[in-house]
């Protein structure tokens, strides 16, 4: 099962399975991870705030494309200092590190509602709030198996991840209807003036949005404050318990995985093509006639769809354990159908494939929704895979891993190659081993 990796006193458990501190659940661990999930949700929402209302922006605070692409690129560039928060996790424990996330989000969606009357400054303070924002996500998209690894039974623990890692992806998705909704677009007349009291309406509207998202973020943040341990008394598993590496032994441990680099490659070149290709679908799709609002909603769909069979998937995992990799196999296989179906649609000259609205729509969805599906199920057969490192560690390792680019062949042929990754990986669970013989 993999157990090379890892030497017996890695493995020792802190716990003894019988006895009055034998592995158990808590009811309030719902609770731990509906506020970590909130959190997270709300963290999405505030950073895909802009590109939904994109227009309405540059109207009402003069915005250029540059500022528009900065906005949604404070997301990333808050990924760089990620291995700090997961050293102050595996050494504060994740409720200082929950709280002072929380209270980023804070931060960066009160910074945005200042009421500066110069444009130039309100725009800084944006960026600013922005870029707080960014800093929270690498606790949001990679603590939560540290979280149902603390928290959560082993028969829980892939439906736990689920949730807390993907309410993230489903925040973004949800901006794409929020900021629609509640702001209206500029229109023809009021675009050509220059006069910004002609865009006051459109102003106050996103100030609405603005000022919603800091209420929300600071009832957040006192919820948090007011109840979040760091781990139950007793831990729910054997796992839950035992010895990790150190931050440093981890890094070179992570380094010198053969396993983990496949997989980590598996997971990085398709999501990586796919974060491209997603961000030009509208220009893709340009030429069959799908509007940039229809390419909004396929990317909306393709978000929700990924949440839901993530879920549905990992809470399968939960039932028949031991099987992540097949997940993975079968939505790859999935994906790969789906992205070649769109391809081929493309060259009807050839394939006379029939071009439709229907069929672009029904292939880009399912592509989405596979590739998406998959975040939670890699989440925790990396974990299995580098068992005892800390999650938190070998999560955030696999987010520093750059994105690709993106082409629609390179889309279909990522996929293939992902689903080779995943065929030619030995898959173990030394995680799951402790938890299954051990207690016995």
């Amino acid at each position: 099962m993999g157990l090379e990796w890892s030497s017996p006193e890695e493995r020792q458990a802190l716990l003894v399975p019988a006895g009055p501190r034998s592995p158990r659940v808590f009811g309030r661990r719902w609770i731990v991870l509906f506020l970590f999930s909130v959190l997270g949700f709300l963290q999405g929402l505030i950073w895909n705030t802009w590109g939904p209302i994109q227009n309405s922006a540059r109207a009402a605070y003069n915005f250029t494309g540059l500022d528009i692409a900065l906005l949604v690129l404070w997301g990333p560039i808050g990924f760089l200092p990620c291995f700090l928060f997961m050293w102050l996790m595996d050494n504060r424990g994740l409720r200082v590190t929950v709280l002072l996330t929380s209270l980023l989000t804070v931060l960066g969606s009160g910074l945005r509602c200042i009421p500066v009357s110069d444009l130039l400054t309100r725009r800084w303070l944006i960026h600013g709030g922005q870029l707080l924002n960014g800093f929270a996500g690498p606790t949001v998209m990679t603590a939560a198996p540290f979280l149902s690894t603390t928290w959560f039974s082993p028969d829980e623990r892939a439906t736990a991840t689920a949730l807390a890692s993907m309410l993230s992806y489903l925040g973004a998705a949800c901006s794409f209807l929020i900021g629609p909704l509640v702001v209206p677009p500029p229109n023809v007349t009021s675009s050509i003036s220059t006069d910004i009291g002609h865009f006051g309406p459109i102003k106050d509207r996103i100030e609405e949005v603005l000022y919603a998202e800091f209420g929300v973020t600071s009832l957040l943040f006192a919820a948090i404050l007011a109840y979040f341990p760091s781990r139950p008394p007793v831990p729910p598993s054997v796992a839950a318990a035992s010895r990790r590496l150190s931050y440093r032994n981890s890094i070179c441990r992570l380094l010198g995985n053969v396993r983990f680099l496949l997989l980590l490659l598996a997971y990085a070149v398709p999501l990586g093509f796919y974060s491209g290709w997603s961000g030009v679908l509208d220009l893709i799709l340009t030429p069959a006639q799908i509007s940039q609002v229809d390419a909004g909603w396929i990317g909306f769909w393709s978000l929700v769809g990924g949440c839901i069979l993530g879920i549905g998937v990992a809470r399968f995992a939960d039932f028949i354990r031991g099987t992540l990799k097949l997940i993975l196999v079968v939505l790859f296989s999935g994906a790969t159908l789906s992205a070649t179906w769109f391809t081929l649609t493309f060259m009807s000259n050839v394939t006379h494939l029939p071009i439709t609205t229907a069929t672009l729509y029904t292939s880009c969805i399912l592509l989405g929704v596979f590739l998406n599906g998959t975040v939670p199920i890699f989440f925790e057969l990396f974990v299995e895979t580098v068992y005892p490192v800390p999650e938190g560690i070998a999560c955030s390792l696999v987010f520093s891993f750059p994105d690709l680019s993106w082409l629609n062949w390179c889309l279909t042929g990522s996929s293939l190659l992902s689903l080779l990754f995943i065929l030619c990986f030995r898959e173990s669970y030394d995680r799951l081993y402790l938890d299954v013989f051990v207690s016995v």
